[in-house]
């Protein structure tokens, strides 16, 4: 599929969830965010069929997010299914790593190929704060299983708070020098409790040059996904850093994604306000064909670019709208 700014859209992303085990506090609130009822949330089944669908359409890399997916039940048996449709070349996976380490084996058997692992601090104590309720023992539990289960590239997201864990920037990438580990750091985005958070933000531009002044780079072109990082190896080292830069240097013009909302919704933008119901006309019982148009609608009302700058604000918590 191509959009109307010529853009080919062939990456899929599906929420298949709106639960998560923690309340990361750029995310939600304490107390969590409302949670759709279980008639509200697309079956498994549904989810595989729309799969199929997006495949027919030229969807060709699926990645599953939540909430946290690894809460979902029977998420083994999604991934076996979405790994032989036709056409699907990638599964992957988003997840906060806490349930990775039981289930990372099965997840490679199943026909996962690699995992994104939220990770924002390298310390307990700050992890359970961020977190309010995690324990980071069970995330590296999780790396370690990844590595081993070869779900790889491993990559680490890390989104970088001012004042809060921007003191960490260089032992992530010490990290990355010792470690088969590619950190990817986050530019923070106006998206839940962190759209009250405007002093926090970081600029890309400043973590890679704290980075590169101790640790010389090199690009690394090889580690490209047809993702939005700009990805550096560190010289003489095991991993590798990149920089995802939503808000200084807008990526959009090579965005070849769409989402679909853990209730049925497809996003063709992250930050904007618009979703078309795909739920409904397929438990209506609509022809895939029908399908395969809503999927073409998303694609033609993509926008040129998001409006994060310009004050707009996002009205559903990051949980709810997979990302």
């Amino acid at each position: 599929m191509q959009d109307t700014f010529q853009r080919q859209i062939n990456y899929l992303r599906i929420a298949i969830t709106d639960r998560c085990n923690l309340r990361c506090r750029y995310c939600m609130p304490a107390t969590g965010v409302p949670l759709k009822g279980h008639e509200d949330i697309l079956r498994l089944e549904e989810i595989a069929t729309l799969a199929r669908v997006a495949a027919g359409t030229g969807i060709s890399r699926i990645r599953l997010t939540g909430g946290e997916p690894l809460v979902r039940k029977n998420v083994v048996t999604l991934v076996r299914e979405l790994a032989a449709i036709p056409g699907l070349e990638e599964i992957s996976l988003t997840t906060n790593g806490i349930f990775l380490g039981a289930l990372a084996f099965s997840l490679k058997e199943a026909g996962l190929k690699r995992v994104n692992i939220s990770l924002d601090t390298l310390k307990k104590d700050r992890y359970r704060y961020i977190t309010r309720r995690g324990n980071i023992a069970s995330v590296w539990q999780g790396i370690r299983a990844a590595l081993a289960a070869g779900l790889t590239p491993v990559k680490l997201n890390v989104v970088i708070t001012r004042g809060f864990n921007d003191d960490e920037i260089l032992d992530f990438a010490r990290l990355a020098r010792e470690e088969p580990l590619h950190i990817r750091f986050i530019e923070l985005m106006p998206i839940g409790t962190a759209a009250a958070s405007g002093t926090a933000y970081v600029p890309a531009e400043e973590i890679k040059g704290r980075i590169s002044r101790v640790y010389p780079l090199e690009p690394f072109p090889d580690l490209a996904t047809n993702g939005p990082a700009a990805n550096f190896r560190l010289v003489g080292g095991r991993g590798s850093v990149g920089f995802i830069t939503p808000m200084s240097n807008h990526f959009c013009s090579r965005c070849n994604r769409l989402r679909l909302t853990a209730d049925g919704k497809l996003r063709p933008c992250l930050y904007w306000d618009g979703e078309i119901d795909i739920k409904g006309p397929l438990r209506a019982g609509a022809p895939e064909t029908e399908l395969a148009a809503i999927f073409a609608r998303a694609v033609s009302l993509k926008p040129a670019e998001h409006h994060m700058e310009n004050g707009w604000r996002q009205p559903r918590a990051m949980s709810q709208i997979g990302g």
